[in-house]
């Protein structure tokens, strides 16, 4: 590793050259500890309440491919996916939630409100983690004062509240991510005191994002050749950190995928082969190359995007930005694209907002001292409480209307069934609805029958899988469908699609008993208003 001389920050702070409100300037040591403890408890507090509010429907892989996968570990009842078939997942995220449920076994608290909130609030853990190296990583590039904008600017953007306590793969990423860069010596700046260990611990860590989600490869190859450019042991970096801890991280992944897939499964290798060499995710739909520049990311950066791109220009700390370019020019070159899969950078750019928001109300030097008249303190101190202002107002809102109002339906009606389930009232369920649209049994927690439309992708280019065929004639697909099932006890179904069914379920003796409000407009077909939950007459 390359030599660094050893900052000393508390001679540092007393240092005339440093002015007190810089951004740049480093804090006291004695007052560095406490305020990491105080930033970790109100990360905590915060993403609590964040994983409570969480209410609303985001994607199925929250669902599908982590906790049904940890509920069939657990419970030995759970569906698997095609993708489980095929080994393009590996079991290191959902065993993290199979050993939860393990636990609530255990102290008998696996009923319906513990299942269905538990798992979040086990990752709202992980990301006050993820707020606090945040802000450790903010704080070691840009002082303290950037940093409590920085975490300010990660704790109130809408996107982060939506997203970062759903159990997805991409949120323990993004949360490994930022405990990594913390570590990394390249991100540092050069004069940081750093331990001999640090960068050992940033391969562990990346080798772990890289074993959790595969893509994360994109951020660890960047800061990898950066890392090489760097430093000056170049062989010892690759020969006895590179390649020792990569193999034993990911070496432990493989006989974790052994023991619980029963057979050797190279899980990276499969994931690359249909994700990047066979354009597999293209199934689920595309996206122009410039998505994630002028929708994605920005929909996600949302109106912290100007404070961003300033914080960029002016704190001139091109790594992070680089890295964060680099990332999203990567994932461009894919056709399948979501707002998910660029996660790990976003706490990036809000970094950078609170970078931008820090400097405002900066010393002014005109008068010579470092110090501001009292009329500028009061313009600075005006212009940061309206940026302030904006922000919370543009990004709570929508943080609140997302996570509690915006397809709701499918969670409140699988809620519901849980609840009914336990109670000893549903016996078998079928969805009429597109494919992985609600959560399944890892929230009914009941091992009752359920059908639901399969949309596993043909090999036949063009084929229609069922989910399509339903979409396309419900009333013609579910006629057909019912020559041959075994009739259900309830039913699941989007209101679109039921004011097309209504003979049909007349016909077969079902009655409404539940309606869930889903959402107020469209987001990648028709409306679906509410979900109706029906039931055999005399049931």
């Amino acid at each position: 590793m390359r030599q660094r001389k050893n900052l000393d920050v508390s001679s540092t702070v007393n240092n005339a050259k440093h002015k007190p409100n810089d951004p740049k300037t480093p804090q006291n040591n004695k007052f560095t500890h406490p305020l990491l403890k105080k930033v970790f408890l109100l990360g905590l507090f915060v993403r609590f309440a964040n994983a409570l509010l969480v209410q609303t429907y985001f994607n199925p892989d929250e669902h599908w491919q982590g906790l049904e996968v940890a509920h069939r570990i657990t419970f030995g009842y759970g569906h698997l996916t095609w993708e489980w078939e095929k080994g393009i997942r590996s079991y290191l995220h959902p065993v993290i939630f199979a050993a939860l449920y393990k636990a609530l076994a255990f102290f008998h608290l696996d009923k319906p409100w513990f299942m269905i909130r538990t798992p979040r609030l086990l990752q709202s853990i992980f990301s006050a983690f993820g707020d606090l190296y945040m802000f450790k990583l903010s704080q070691e590039l840009f002082g303290d004062r950037v940093a409590k904008f920085a975490l300010f600017s990660q704790l109130t953007n809408w996107f982060m509240f939506f997203c970062i306590t759903r159990t997805f793969s991409n949120s323990l990423e993004t949360v490994l991510t930022l405990v990594s860069l913390y570590y990394w010596p390249c991100i540092r700046p050069s004069a940081s005191k750093i331990s001999r260990g640090s960068r050992k611990w940033a391969l562990a860590i990346a080798a772990l994002a890289c074993a959790v989600r595969p893509t994360s490869a994109i951020t660890w190859i960047y800061i990898g050749l950066l890392e090489l450019y760097l430093t000056r042991d170049k062989l010892k970096f690759v020969l006895l950190e590179v390649i020792p801890i990569g193999i034993l991280i990911l070496g432990l992944t493989f006989l974790v995928d052994r023991w619980m897939y029963g057979t050797w499964v190279n899980v990276p290798l499969n994931f690359l082969k249909f994700n990047f060499l066979s354009s597999g995710g293209d199934y689920y739909g595309t996206h122009v190359w410039h998505w994630y520049f002028t929708q994605g990311f920005a929909v996600m950066v949302f109106t912290f995007l100007p404070f961003s791109l300033a914080g960029i220009f002016k704190s001139k700390q091109w790594k992070l930005s680089g890295l964060v370019a680099w990332s999203l020019a990567i994932y461009s070159l894919l056709g399948h694209k979501e707002f998910r899969f660029v996660l790990p950078v976003l706490p990036i750019a809000l970094m950078f907002a609170g970078y931008w928001l820090a400097t405002i109300g900066g010393p002014d030097k005109s008068n010579g001292r470092g110090k501001r008249p009292p009329s500028t303190h009061d313009r600075c101190s005006a212009k940061l409480q309206l940026a302030i202002l904006f922000l919370v107002v543009s990004n709570i809102p929508m943080a609140f209307y997302m996570s509690m109002v915006h397809q709701r339906g499918t969670e409140d009606a699988m809620n519901y069934l849980a609840v009914e389930a336990y109670n000893g009232k549903v016996k078998n369920i079928l969805f009429l609805t597109p494919c992985h649209a609600t959560p399944y049994y890892s929230t009914l927690h009941h091992n009752v029958p359920m059908r639901f439309l399969d949309c596993t992708p043909s090999e036949v280019k063009g084929a229609l899988d069922e989910s399509d065929r339903f979409l396309v004639d419900p009333a013609g697909f579910t006629t057909e469908f019912a020559k041959n099932w075994s009739i259900p006890s309830h039913i699941v179904i989007f209101d679109s699609q039921e004011k097309l069914l209504k003979d049909f379920l007349a016909l077969h003796n079902f009655e409404e008993i539940k309606r869930f409000f889903h959402a107020h407009f469209k987001v990648d077909r028709e409306l679906q208003a509410s979900v109706a939950v029906y039931t055999l007459k005399g049931q």
